[in-house]
């Protein structure tokens, strides 16, 4: 892959993460009844990053967690048979109005997945969906509501959101397939 454009640098990056935490807090009322779930890999540091900066904003304490949507995805459906595995968190999710955060959102089966794992572990009074980067190209009716920035892409494209603890720099870059 080759580099083609950056989108967002740390700065940028942070300026949206604070300004999605704004628009949960607005459309959630506060703080109340509020929980953030990141789905693995990169949306786990986004949910804390958006914990983090509610926190700064309210001074209130919200639960965070993470959820692992690999065995949840409709493309393993080939397979003979699935693992089992089970996410936990030590938090009830019932009732709550649970975030999902994730990176990028592409086709929507990543956000299906964890729709379903979520689902798991209990039911939600309602879910919400935050993303960094909306792509396009959705194949599911998915749409986020939050969002950091909408990129339009094509699908030789890829969008790489770099965080730590995964990446030794914070940005977002857009990379062209060879």
């Amino acid at each position: 892959m080759k580099f083609k454009a950056e989108l967002m640098d740390e700065n940028s990056l942070r300026r949206a993460v604070v300004r999605m935490s704004h628009e949960i807090l607005e459309k959630n009322g506060g703080t109340e009844g509020l929980c953030l779930c990141g789905i693995k890999r990169r949306g786990v540091p986004l949910a804390e990053m958006i914990r983090d900066t509610i926190f700064k904003i309210e001074g209130a304490e919200l639960k965070c967690t993470s959820i692992d949507v690999a065995f949840y995805r409709d493309d393993l459906s080939r397979l003979a048979s699935k693992p089992i595995v089970g996410n936990k968190t030590d938090f009830d999710v019932e009732d709550k109005t649970v975030v999902l955060v994730d990176d990028v959102i592409y086709t929507g089966r990543t956000v299906r997945a964890a729709l379903d794992a979520l689902v798991d572990l209990g039911r939600p009074a309602a879910v919400r969906l935050a993303v960094l980067i909306d792509r396009g190209h959705r194949e599911l009716p998915i749409k986020p509501d939050f969002v950091g920035k909408n990129v339009p892409t094509s699908r030789s494209e890829v969008v790489e959101v770099m965080l730590p603890p995964f990446d030794d720099r914070t940005g977002v870059v857009l990379m062209e397939k060879d």
